[in-house]
This record gives structure tokens, C-alpha cells and sequence, in this order.
């Protein structure tokens, strides 16, 4: 058996690892590269091997880091199974569409006012694809194992998000897990993950492997920024992820209005994708904490504006309120609408409550800018720029050697992963300086012999 990293290796997007063992193979994650041009030009490259030729796909979860390349796939000749969890199926589904539209949106755009080299500018991929490739999707629980030819493929919650796992895979009497994106043992919405079952290799995510979670307390640190800008007059902006941050950043807000934390302010979640995320949690009462009165307080709290036209009426409405939008590193989606509607304005807030990948509109928003690049022109930025840190879904190190130290035996080795390459090495030094593992980061397209 080899793996070969086709993604996630020294950047922490487009996670794509490819597993042969003669003439199987099978593909774990389908991830977009994101985040710096020269990152996100990968997406166009062929392939790096015939997509028709795959035994089959396995997602550890729904986020498009790790899912979003699949209809192109599928357009270059994947025609096999992708195997995923029940709450992955269904968030995907979403997710797949949701960014095929956003991809046609910004080609249309690109086209009408010319700011693309590409003439005429073309999406990665279209709805209808993200369509079509849901078709090949096949689900399964935790803890149930699917034989794909050689290959034994088990499912175990990561917590993380909706549906997230860490795969196990067993082959000629070997085995290798893939940490897929490890969530936090005291999240607010989601379970913590299950313990790691032994394993000869392991691949590892290393988002946070350079960092600690701060010990501050994010619901105070967001009843701060929302009474601030109130007492000036001004919108909260929130940029939030679809899945997961969205519902943590409206359980937070209903509980400080509950609390009489904060005023009972208008709350829009402007986002097709994430009002439908939200309804997905009802459907999966056993993979969350929220029971179903809490489902109930987040749906009533909020106004949903799924059409363009209730969405520009926010833009155009001055009074005080709280708007979450898609996309959550400011890489697309309403936010920029509403950005550059409201971010001039020093009464008005954005507040990044999220990783953001380098290179993203976030990423500079933290670094200081005060302008960004928004649809072909430069917008200027003069609101407040706030952080709310602890809302993270990524375990840092010291959760993720906690998570590791039960193991029974350590791995033959631990191929360090989905991290930015200072955050990668870092853990790779922990591993060996604390457990004592054997840890190396992989560049793009190594391959590693697994007999």
C-alpha cells in the first residue's frame, strides 16, 4: 500500500490523500485548494491521476477544504462511490451547490465588468454538476465498516462539525487513519471526538499545531462588540462558516439576549446555504448538544433572507442590527455585499470570528488592511475590525496530543498534515519531543511506501 498527498501538504486547504494497493485506488477527502492565487490556481490542473480510474472517494466531512473538488472530479470521469456519513451526505449536498453557484456568480460578475484574464471567465464547476455527483454518494454510520475492493474503510466522530469523522482504512492486514478535522472536547454545539483506535500510521491535521486556544471567554468578548456598537449606532457584521460557526455564533447571541447580555436586536442570517445547514441539525439530534428547545430558539431569534432582494435591503437599511453571513474568510459570498456597504463606516463592526486562511480577505482584515479588493475595485475600510477567539472548532496542540496520548502503541509514523507550514513543522516537534512518534510533514505530491 502507498499514499501519495495530493493536497493539505504544507497549506490547509485542498485535503487529498490517494491510497493504491495494486490497482485500487482510493481517494480520502476532495478537497479546493483556498486562499492565495497561486494556492487556488491548483484547482484547474489536471488531475494528477485519471479520476476514472479511482476505486472510490471517502470524505471525513463536508467542508469544501475537503469536499469541493468532487464535481470536477466527477466532470473529469470519477463515476465511482463516495462514501460518507449520513449528516455529510446531506450537509454536502448543500454545500457542493451552494459553491457552484457562487463560482457561476463570480464568473458572471467577472464577465460583465471584466476583471478576469480569462475571456470569457468560466466556473470550476456548475450546479448542475454539484447535482450529478450527489448521485454517487453512498452513507454509512459511525462505527459501521464498507469494503471498497482491498480497502476497509470505518467511520469515527471527529466532533468538529456535522457529520465530521476520522476514517480508519485497513488493507493486507495494515492500517492507516486520517484524522480528518479533529474538533474540541468543550465545544458548545458539537460532541467531542471519539478516542483514536490504534493504528500503524497516522494522518494527522495540524491546523492548529503551532497554537493554543486563548482562555478567553467568547461570550463576553461578543456581548463587548455588540453593546459597543450599538452605543454608536452601528451593524454588526459577522462573516461566519455555514456549518457549525453560524449555529455557535447564533447559540452564543441567544443566550446573551436570553441573558439580557445584550438588546434584543434584528438578527439576519443571510445565507441560502446556512438557514438550510440550520435545519439540518434537527434532523440529527444525536450527533450535537442541542436538544430540540434549543433548535427551536435559534430558528425563532432570526430573520431569514434567502432572496437577493431581502439581502440588498439590508444593505440599504441603516438601523442597528446583526447580520451573518456567508462566506466566513470573506472569500465570496453576501458578506462582501454587505462589506462594502457597511464597512466604510466607523460606526460598524466586522467581526472575524473564525481561522482565516492566509491570503483571504479575513487574513488581511486581521493583519490591518484598510482596503480590500471587492469585485474588481477597492473598497475602503474604516469600520471596527474585531476577533473573537475560543469559538475555533479545530482542536489546538494540546487537544490534539490529549486526543493522541490513550493510543495504546504509537504509529509506525505520523504524516503531518492541513497546516501552514510553520504550524505543521511545530507539531511535528511536538509529537517527537512529547510522545515520542515518529512525525514528518509531506510536500506536495510525496509519496509513501506503506509495506
Amino acid at each position: 500500500m502507498k499514499i501519495r498527498f495530493l493536497g493539505a501538504a504544507a497549506t490547509v486547504t485542498g485535503s487529498r490523500y490517494l491510497l493504491t494497493h495494486g490497482a485500487h485506488r482510493l481517494l480520502v477527502d476532495c478537497g479546493l485548494f483556498q486562499g492565495v492565487k497561486n494556492i487556488r490556481s491548483r484547482n484547474w490542473k489536471p488531475f494528477p491521476v485519471a479520476p476514472r480510474d479511482l476505486s472510490a472517494v471517502v470524505l471525513t466531512h463536508a467542508h469544501l477544504d475537503h469536499s469541493g473538488f468532487l464535481p470536477r472530479l466527477m466532470r473529469e470521469g470519477f463515476h465511482g462511490p463516495v462514501w460518507a456519513t449520513s449528516a455529510t451526505r446531506e450537509l454536502a449536498d448543500i454545500l457542493l451547490e451552494d459553491s457552484a453557484h457562487l463560482q457561476e456568480e463570480d464568473a458572471r460578475h467577472a464577465n460583465r465588468y471584466g476583471y478576469s484574464k480569462h475571456h470569457p471567465a468560466e466556473p470550476l464547476y456548475t450546479a448542475e454538476d454539484a447535482r450529478q455527483v450527489m448521485k454517487q454518494f453512498r452513507a454509512t454510520g459511525f462505527g459501521e465498516p464498507v469494503d471498497v475492493g482491498p480497502f476497509r474503510i470505518t467511520f469515527q466522530r471527529a466532533g468538529h462539525i456535522l457529520g465530521a469523522a476520522s476514517v480508519r482504512v485497513e488493507c493486507a492486514g495494515r492500517s492507516i487513519s486520517f484524522s480528518g478535522d479533529v474538533g474540541r472536547p468543550d465545544d458548545p454545539v458539537m460532541l467531542p471526538p471519539e478516542r483514536l483506535a490504534p493504528t500503524d500510521w497516522l494522518v494527522l491535521e495540524s491546523t492548529y499545531g503551532d497554537r493554543l486556544h486563548p482562555e478567553h471567554d467568547p461570550y463576553a468578548a461578543l456581548a463587548d462588540i455588540v453593546n459597543r456598537t450599538v452605543s454608536r449606532g452601528g451593524t454588526v457584521l459577522l462573516p461566519s462558516f455555514a456549518v457549525g460557526r453560524t449555529q455557535a455564533l447564533m447559540y452564543l447571541l441567544s443566550r446573551l439576549m436570553d441573558e439580557q447580555r445584550i438588546p434584543s436586536l434584528p438578527v439576519f442570517l443571510d445565507s441560502p446555504m446556512a438557514i438550510d445547514v440550520t435545519g439540518v441539525f434537527r434532523h440529527f439530534q444525536g450527533e450535537h448538544r442541542l436538544g430540540p428547545d434549543a433548535c427551536d430558539r435559534l430558528q425563532s431569534m432570526v430573520t431569514y433572507t434567502r432572496s437577493p432582494e431581502d439581502s440588498e435591503a439590508l444593505s440599504a437599511n441603516r438601523f442597528p442590527k446583526i447580520i451573518l453571513a456567508g462566506a466566513g474568510m470573506l472569500n465570496g459570498g453576501r458578506i462582501l455585499h454587505h462589506l462594502l456597504a457597511f464597512g466604510g463606516d466607523p460606526r460598524n463592526t466586522v467581526v472575524i470570528a473564525g481561522y482565516q486562511a492566509e491570503g483571504t480577505r479575513g487574513d488581511a482584515l486581521l493583519k490591518g488592511t484598510r482596503s480590500l479588493r471587492i469585485f474588481g475595485r477597492d473598497a475602503p475600510i474604516g469600520c471596527e475590525v474585531a476577533q473573537i477567539e475560543g469559538l475555533s472548532a479545530h482542536a489546538d496542540y494540546r487537544e490534539l496530543l490529549d486526543w493522541l496520548r490513550p493510543l495504546d502503541r504509537a504509529p509506525e509514523r505520523v504524516f503531518v498534515t492541513h497546516g501552514e507550514p510553520l504550524a505543521a513543522d511545530s507539531l511535528r516537534q511536538k509529537l517527537e519531543r512529547e510522545l515520542g512518534w515518529r512525525a514528518v510533514v509531506p510536500e506536495q505530491d510525496d509519496e509513501f511506501d506503506l509495506d
